[in-house]
């Protein structure tokens, strides 16, 4: 009898999950679509297949969906710059892998990168998901960056300079992602990856005078 109720549970909790999962895809459909200021549980609904009721079994709102969906996709953004850091094997090598990585990854989906833009949505306004949704999501971020830092630190920086080292290169980063992403870098004649890597160096040799000195 305990064995058929540990079965019954797995298949509960197994269709429960595939509920989640499709409603989540559905959500992102809808955020790339229409932004999150223009979403609604009741479209998300829709696409998905389901009623809003639904849905509030899941997530009590939209913006509870859009975290889940924006928290997925700095997971995966933390693979890939754990990854490339894995490979590398000094601290020049590893602020080069992670900042590089970083880029490539919002390179490569833009789409993510809209989704992490959604502090800017309706101009500059700021905008959020709730303090403590935005907490969690920000910290989930600077975990993704925390290569930079840490590597910039075993270079010598000081933990305040490493902060700005890793500040810096997310703002460098969002910027020439921007340009690339709306075409403006065309107007400069360059390769957005190269001005990327062109920072990265100059960074590097700006902690290699310092450590120097």
């Amino acid at each position: 009898m305990v064995l058929a109720e540990s079965t019954t549970g797995r298949r509960k909790r197994a269709v429960t999950e595939l509920k989640r999962g499709l409603i989540l895809d559905a959500a992102r459909t809808v955020f790339e679509r229409d932004g999150l200021d223009g979403a609604s549980l009741r479209g998300i609904a829709a696409e998905a297949g389901y009623t809003p009721a639904a849905l509030y079994f899941h997530f009590d709102s939209k913006e509870a969906l859009y975290a889940e969906v924006l928290g997925q996709s700095i997971a995966v953004l933390q693979a890939r710059v754990d990854e490339a850091v894995a490979k590398a094997t000094t601290p020049q090598e590893r602020l080069h892998a992670a900042a590089l990585a970083f880029f490539d990854f919002y390179a490569a989906n833009p789409r993510d990168l809209d989704l992490g833009f959604y502090l800017f949505r309706g101009g500059m306004r700021p905008h959020g998901l709730g303090r403590e949704r935005d907490r969690a999501l920000n910290e989930a971020l600077e975990a993704a960056l925390a290569p930079i830092r840490d590597a910039a630190m075993q270079l010598g920086a000081s933990p305040e300079a490493a902060r700005l080292v890793m500040a810096d290169a997310f703002a460098h980063a969002s910027g020439v992602l921007l340009l690339a992403h709306t075409q403006r870098i065309r107007m400069f004649g360059t390769d957005a990856r190269l001005l990327m890597e062109r920072y990265v160096d100059a960074a590097l040799a700006g902690l290699a005078s310092k450590e120097g000195r």
